[in-house]
């Protein structure tokens, strides 16, 4: 039996945003590999048929002796399995294993779910980013970028240019996420999700939350996702305030999605394609986010959501007043458009499709 290999940092990558393409590779018959640092979501992929080896890894690491180390385990995983081809998602699998698997001789197929902050800034980091990625992707099958600045940006620094193509992000299962029906307006209830960091926009989103609040009783701020350490204490205070109701990390947001009016992402981070804006536009919520590359490709201001600038608080909280003056009416009608964009652009079986031509390939 032929096996394909998954590589990637967190069982979330793969079981929220590639479990069809896993599905479909166990129906064709492939046995699939999956290694991953241990999470919650293994034991669902397991269920499913898949095998599981696990990896430690730091994610945000930079000890040059681990990350020999690492580079060595890819080199015998793959040895050891002998997969027909590679898979791999994120920043540190793609660089590592893309040169494990070189030297195993394996096909692999890169997907660049975003770039990362070391490339924002003109400087150290961003050129040693930049000749890893050169020396890891001299012979890769593929390299998907999820937006066009992500794809030019590897063509201005010539990396793997031949072998770039554009996909539309993960895509988005439109069965699972399909259209919920949309709440009655005795409150105006909006979500963040997404993990609580800096450049995810959280100050942003906090701060309009206890101006709107004040001024406008009626509305509700959630707030999902896993909390990084500086930030547990403000979330904590501003929950018991009244001004946030934080939920953590959730295992289905259609829960929360179902009694949302719509979802607020004020990101600055270097995003590939916002999974988080793909999900609520398919579930019929309006979207307020950044005009940055990961987000601008979901939105159409004006018509699915509004958009605001990064880093900036009032711009933000502009964008809520005009979302809160609109009637339910026209809310819905938001809503129902951002689904429309995403049934046209943003089918998650556009994906499974280029990756089963990849193997073809094979």
């Amino acid at each position: 039996m032929e096996r394909i290999l998954f590589l990637v940092n967190h069982d979330v990558v793969i079981y929220n945003f590639r479990r069809e393409l896993v599905e479909r590779l166990l129906q064709e018959g492939y046995e699939v590999v999956i290694s991953s640092p241990y999470g919650e979501r293994i034991d669902l992929l397991k269920d499913m048929g898949c095998k599981y080896v696990e990896v430690k890894m730091d994610r945000h690491g930079t000890n040059p002796l681990e990350e020999v180390k690492l580079l060595a385990y890819y080199k015998n995983l793959i040895s050891t399995v002998k997969p027909k081809m590679i898979f791999s998602y994120t920043i540190k699998p793609n660089l590592y294993r893309a040169m494990a698997a070189e030297f195993c001789k394996v096909p692999i197929v890169a997907n660049i779910t975003g770039l990362g902050t070391a490339v924002e800034n003109n400087g150290v980091m961003e050129k040693a980013m930049i000749a890893l990625y050169k020396f890891a992707f001299r012979k890769v099958q593929t390299v998907y970028t999820q937006n066009e600045e992500n794809r030019q940006f590897f063509i201005d620094n010539n990396i793997a240019v031949d072998r770039l193509k554009l996909l539309p992000g993960s895509g988005v299962n439109l069965e699972h996420f399909h259209v919920l029906e949309y709440p009655g307006d005795e409150t105006i209830e909006f979500v963040f999700i997404s993990r609580i960091m800096k450049e995810k926009g959280i100050d942003q989103y906090l701060e309009m939350a206890e101006y709107i609040k004040e001024k406008y009783p009626q509305t509700r701020f959630h707030i999902c996702g896993f909390c990084e350490e500086e930030y547990e204490d403000k979330l904590k205070e501003l929950d018991e305030q009244g001004v946030i109701i934080y939920h953590g990390l959730v295992m289905d947001v259609r829960e929360v999605l179902a009694y949302t009016r719509c979802t607020i992402h004020p990101t600055y981070y270097p995003e590939g394609l916002s999974n988080v804006l793909l999900e609520s536009a398919a579930s019929s919520r309006p979207i307020i986010t950044t005009d940055r590359s990961g987000c601008r490709e979901v939105i159409n201001d004006g018509m699915n959501g509004f958009v605001v600038e990064q880093k900036n608080t009032q711009s933000l909280i502009a964008a809520v007043e005009k979302f809160i003056a609109l009637s339910n009416k026209e809310r819905k009608q938001m809503g129902l458009a951002g689904r429309a964009k995403v049934e046209k652009e943003f089918d998650r079986q556009i994906v499974v499709e280029a990756y089963m031509s990849e193997l073809e390939k094979a």
